[in-house]
């Protein structure tokens, strides 16, 4: 039976991440994929190993990830954001470093939603005076 360490829960827009640190080797399970074969970008994996990095704990722990909801660079920033949370419960002196980096904010920039009357959020149909 494996023990969670820490448990953190990470959003950004409409992605919610649940992030599980186990002692391990640095192994990332995102959704039962690997990190490399679930984010298709270089980026979205760096942005993931972010707190990791900034900690450096990318050997300590091994990381499962149930993501769902929003798209993929969401997604990614969801996990970074869970998976800061879960490092500070396992060692709240990383907290600084964190928290330093944006890491423990929550991102709230969401879509705005789409009024009536209008073609988007803010956009008016095309006004005709004849």
């Amino acid at each position: 039976m494996v023990r969670n360490i820490a448990i953190g829960t990470g959003r950004r827009k409409t992605s919610v991440a649940r992030v599980f640190l186990r002692e391990g080797s640095g192994k990332i399970v995102v959704n039962g994929k690997d990190l490399k074969d679930y984010f298709v970008t270089a980026t979205q994996v760096k942005v993931v190993h972010q707190p990791l990095l900034v900690t450096s704990n990318d050997t300590k722990f091994d990381i499962l990830i149930n993501v769902q909801g929003g798209g993929l660079n969401g997604q990614a920033e969801a996990c970074r954001h869970g998976l800061a949370r879960a490092l500070t419960q396992v060692d709240p002196n990383c907290r600084t470093s964190l928290k330093a980096n944006g890491y423990l904010t929550r991102d709230s920039r969401m879509v705005e939603r789409k009024k009536y009357g209008q073609r988007g959020a803010r956009r008016r149909f095309q006004f005709s005076k004849r």
